[in-house]
């Protein structure tokens, strides 16, 4: 069942009566809890403004705790990372946000990135060589598309050249430990597990995009075939995590397909595509890799609309799981948009899994059902949220509103 909450008409009181302070946000009154109107409840929650709505919530609910303090009542798991305002675990909402923002063409919230952003002096995180530290670009370069301001893509700039003089050249094997600090295991210094290939490539993509110098994109599409060439199983259709899941299996004998890591990969796919110069020799390539995961994908989603943690074992997880699925939706919901998927086969998966995922909204608009942080199936419950959650959520809502304003999603 659908939850009650905020109409697109309160979601614009709530904008009216937010100040912008030092990070471009101040809650004021409780219009929210005022305003809200029964009618949402009736509404299809694939009208436009129901779409709006709901991904405002999710957006303004993460928005106003930023800090701890608010926040780690809702992540019983605490990673320290979690704390890097530059960090891949924030640097998923802001990548999120900015497409949501994007997309409704929302002053207050690219105000509120921009703030934000400044005060990092863009900056990425220390590690170098780390994918986790770079993700952050995508919302900094998508700044940059805005607003043309040089500072925002220099410093990653600096440190993508950086790496082009000295490219990392370790095994890709997730086995050798490393005493370097930042990097638990050698592999780090690549992109060694399918998340990296959200949190890295599309950066590089797009910064080539944005200089004109194809020297980023090359790099970047060597790495990421490398990669998809090492952990991708082609009968599977899908990305073991890493190198230690190659032998490692399920209680039920399955491989072991951890459904966020294979939501990292899906979803970035979708920004790189987007990004490809036309011409670009491996662009059909990219194409089929997505085609072939998004058709693994439909054929492991549940009857109740959510993907498993675990693709290949959901017997084994019944539990809702929303980090993995708005990943899923997001990246489907991109396809159908463009035409590169067939609406008779990918629109009712893409449409159980946003009425999922609605239910996974609470009231207030914390998006539930968000397993921690990890690098494998785990367990997860309605109170646990997460940045990159929220973020998951967002892309999907960008998405989703994209199809319903072509109208393929009207009943």
């Amino acid at each position: 069942m659908v939850k009650t909450r905020h109409t697109f008409a309160t979601s614009l009181l709530l904008s009216a009566c937010m100040g912008f302070g030092a990070l471009g946000l101040t809650a004021c009154g409780s219009a929210s809890e005022t305003t809200t109107s029964q009618s949402a409840e009736k509404r299809s929650i694939f009208s436009e403004a129901s779409i709006i709505d709901v991904t405002n919530g999710v957006a303004d609910w993460q928005m106003a705790r930023m800090e701890r303090p608010e926040w780690e009542p809702y992540v019983p798991s605490f990673q320290h990372r979690t704390i890097e305002k530059r960090g891949w675990i924030q640097g998923t909402y802001f990548k999120g946000l900015v497409d949501w923002a994007a997309q409704t063409d929302n002053e207050r919230y690219f105000t509120f990135l921009k703030n934000f952003a400044e005060n990092e002096d863009y900056q990425p995180e220390a590690r170098i060589y780390h994918a986790d530290d770079h993700v952050v670009g995508q919302y900094y370069f998508a700044l940059y598309e805005k607003y043309k301001d040089p500072a925002m893509i220099a410093p990653i700039q600096e440190v993508f050249d950086k790496i082009l003089e000295n490219p990392s050249t370790v095994s890709l094997d997730f086995g050798p430990k490393s005493k370097e600090e930042g990097y638990s295991h050698e592999c780090l210094k690549r992109w060694c597990w399918a998340d990296a290939l959200f949190m890295a490539p599309p950066v590089w993509t797009k910064l080539s995009k944005i200089t004109g110098d194809q020297k980023y994109l090359d790099f970047s599409d060597k790495e990421t075939w490398i990669t998809t060439d090492y952990l991708f199983d082609e009968e599977a259709g899908l990305f073991l995590r890493d190198s230690r899941f190659f032998e490692r299996r399920e209680e039920n004998g399955k491989k072991i397909y951890w459904s966020r890591g294979n939501g990292w990969v899906f979803a970035g796919l979708t920004d790189i595509i987007d990004d490809l110069p036309a011409d670009y020799p491996s662009r059909q390539r990219y194409i089929d890799l997505y085609k072939t995961m998004a058709a693994s994908l439909i054929e492991k989603q549940a009857e109740n609309g959510y993907w498993p943690v675990s693709l290949d074992a959901g017997e084994l997880y019944p539990v809702k799981e929303s980090s993995g699925t708005a990943f899923f939706v997001a990246g489907l919901a991109w396809g159908l948009a463009n035409g590169t998927l067939d609406e008779a086969t990918y629109m009712e998966p893409t449409r159980k899994g946003w009425a999922a995922l609605n239910d996974a909204v609470a009231d207030d608009g914390m998006i539930g059902w968000v397993q921690q942080v990890g690098y494998a199936p785990d367990k997860v419950s309605a109170n646990e949220t997460q940045f990159y959650g929220a973020g998951a959520f967002l892309l999907a809502g960008a998405a989703m509103l994209e199809l319903a304003e072509q109208g393929k999603l009207e009943e």
